[in-house]
């Protein structure tokens, strides 16, 4: 909710220190250290002629790939996934993933991993390929 942002004074604040008064400033609303990490997996993973680019959305930051998001650091923590809709049961069974629910209703295709799925490189190295995977069979946007 837009009551919920803080002001520019609250920022400018001992609410948030780390803020330098003197630049403008928002606190992150995902985890910045799992957003680099996604960054690093992704980019290794795309080539060349692949448009790549971040998005801030739903309080994260998507990565999306010829215009189609594959990937999110959520603002919950952990990640947001796109996965091929006729993945998703099968995928909601292994340790950490459920299905994404927006508005009280599961979205096929998207998947919330937990921050606990991803703590390791090689576990989120999996995660990201599925979902830059998917992505690729797409069309761009």
């Amino acid at each position: 909710m837009l009551a919920d942002r803080p002001t520019t004074a609250e920022i400018r604040s001992d609410r948030f220190p780390a803020c330098d008064p003197s630049v403008p400033c928002w606190p992150m609303a995902y985890d910045q250290d799992l957003a680099d990490r996604v960054r690093d997996a992704v980019t290794h993973l795309v080539g060349a002629g692949v448009h790549l680019r971040e998005q801030k959305m739903f309080g994260g930051l998507g990565f999306m790939i010829d215009g189609n998001m594959a990937v999110a650091a959520s603002s919950e923590g952990g990640l947001l996934l796109r996965v091929d809709p006729a993945q998703t049961d099968a995928l909601t069974t292994e340790q950490g993933a459920r299905a994404f629910v927006m508005r009280g209703r599961a979205m096929q295709g998207w998947l919330g991993i937990d921050a606990e799925a991803v703590s390791t490189d090689a576990d989120l190295k999996r995660w990201v390929e599925i979902g830059v995977a998917y992505v690729r069979s797409l069309p761009p946007k």
